[in-house]
């Protein structure tokens, strides 16, 4: 690893003093690494018998086989590569056979032994590496062995089986890059699937399928309704589908945006009937939702959740578990006091475990309990979902433990250990829990 440091002259002048003035430049870093890249051949030679008497320099190659990047073949030599050892050795060796200028690699040949044994005759050059490097061979180089093995003692022995034999041939390619700073970057633009999505929506262009909202008509197209929602992909493309299926009526949703005033107990019924599909379609085309604010054109944060509350209702009767999410978020965000009860009824009919623990434990405070009792939003909750007011009182339970955990009487500590001692002295508590009030969410409950 290198390291440069640098100092550079101002380019103009500065209110420094006369001496020499100098700005550090940042160091920077650069890394080599050099590996290296494996890989294997098996070379089968049948009939070696008749591959004797070819004459000495003749050989038999290998296919060539690919390993980091540059091709090699093996050579053998049945009757030996040198002319002085009257064929009394066979030659084996390995080459570079596609160009290059100096390769550095590392060589391993091996003659299998057939009995089972495992007693190869193995020349490798691996470890060679720590002492002296690994081999540098140009096009057509190569490098192995002129008296690989004594013919004689080949013929007799467990490495020659059937007439064949076996070679197995490793090369290790060494490679050197060497890492630096991205001095030069070229910007990528985020993905814009969605905008291209929404932009066919808005054009109408290729729609084939019209849906009836109350007394609207929305256009989309098939595929595109049918990739995003596995209900629609069952209406449209399932084998209950209709032939000539063109206009879809839709039932229990309404096509404008809510009109967002002020709402009673009605307008929290209709949550689970209404609907808006002008949002829900945006989102299918365009993978985000829509400004909630612009959408229900009220600058109200409580318009947006109900807004979101509507949608979330939507979502899971599409199968969009994305949007679903994503209203679920929201909705976390915005617990309050005028929302919080239809919200945790409506995160209890669709299933949404994270977005109800978050209400339940927003409404159980003992700050928030009473105000949140006193909406249009709880009675809903009661009449659509009773027995969310059990584990409500769970949740508040709970909460009055922990208080009453840390609750001192100068000396004393309320742990649970005395029973009777805790109740005598549970009146005397009244600053911080309001018994009384405990005992009326209790009835309610019963």
């Amino acid at each position: 690893m290198g390291i440069c440091e640098a100092c550079a002259e101002p380019t103009k002048p500065s209110s420094c003093s006369s001496s020499a003035c100098t700005a550090i430049v940042t160091p920077t870093t650069s890394t080599s690494r050099t590996e290296t890249v494996t890989g294997s051949h098996q070379f089968v030679i049948t009939g070696y018998s008749l591959s004797k008497g070819t004459g000495i320099g003749r050989y038999i190659t290998s296919e060539v086989f690919d390993v980091g990047g540059y091709s090699w073949a093996m050579y053998f030599y049945p009757d030996g590569k040198s002319p002085e050892d009257n064929a009394a050795y066979v030659s084996l060796f390995i080459a570079l056979a596609s160009e290059g200028t100096d390769v550095r690699a590392l060589f391993e040949l091996k003659l299998l032994d057939q009995s089972g044994n495992e007693r190869h005759k193995i020349h490798s050059h691996f470890e060679r590496a720590l002492e002296s490097g690994p081999y540098s061979l140009k096009y057509r180089g190569s490098m192995g062995y002129k008296r690989f093995f004594k013919r004689s003692f080949l013929e007799g022995s467990d490495y020659l089986k059937d007439d064949c034999l076996l070679i197995e041939c490793k090369v290790g390619v060494v490679k050197t890059q060497t890492e630096g700073p991205k001095l030069y970057t070229i910007p990528l633009s985020p993905s814009d699937m969605g905008k291209q999505f929404g932009q066919l929506l808005e054009s109408q262009k290729g729609t084939d399928v019209s849906f009836e909202v109350g007394e609207e008509v929305f256009a989309a197209h098939k595929l595109v309704l049918a990739a995003r929602s596995p209900v629609f992909r069952a209406q449209l493309f399932g084998p209950m589908k209709e032939k000539s299926m063109q206009c879809i009526k839709v039932e229990d949703m309404e096509a404008p945006v809510f009109k967002f005033q002020q709402r009673g107990v009605s307008d929290y019924l209709a949550l689970q009937t209404e609907g808006s599909g002008e949002a829900l379609l945006h989102f299918i085309y365009w993978d985000e939702l829509p400004d909630m604010q612009e959408l229900v054109g009220l600058n109200s944060k409580d318009a947006s959740t109900l807004m979101a509350q509507h949608l979330l209702a939507a979502a899971d009767r599409y199968g969009l578990d994305r949007l679903k999410l994503l209203c679920e978020a929201m909705l976390c965000e915005d617990v309050s006091i005028n929302t919080a009860a239809t919200t945790l009824a409506l995160a209890e009919q669709h299933h949404c475990s994270q977005l109800k623990s978050v209400c339940l434990k927003f409404i159980a405070l003992r700050e928030n309990l009473r105000a949140v009792m006193q909406t249009d939003g709880f009675g809903y909750m009661k009449a659509s979902c009773p027995s969310l007011l059990t584990e409500l009182l769970g949740y508040v339970a709970r909460i009055t433990e922990h208080s009453l955990s840390v609750c001192t009487f100068g000396d004393v500590l309320l742990d649970g250990s005395d029973a009777n001692k805790r109740r005598a002295e549970l009146v005397n508590c009244y600053e911080l829990i309001d018994f009384r009030f405990l005992l009326h969410v209790f009835y309610i409950v019963i």
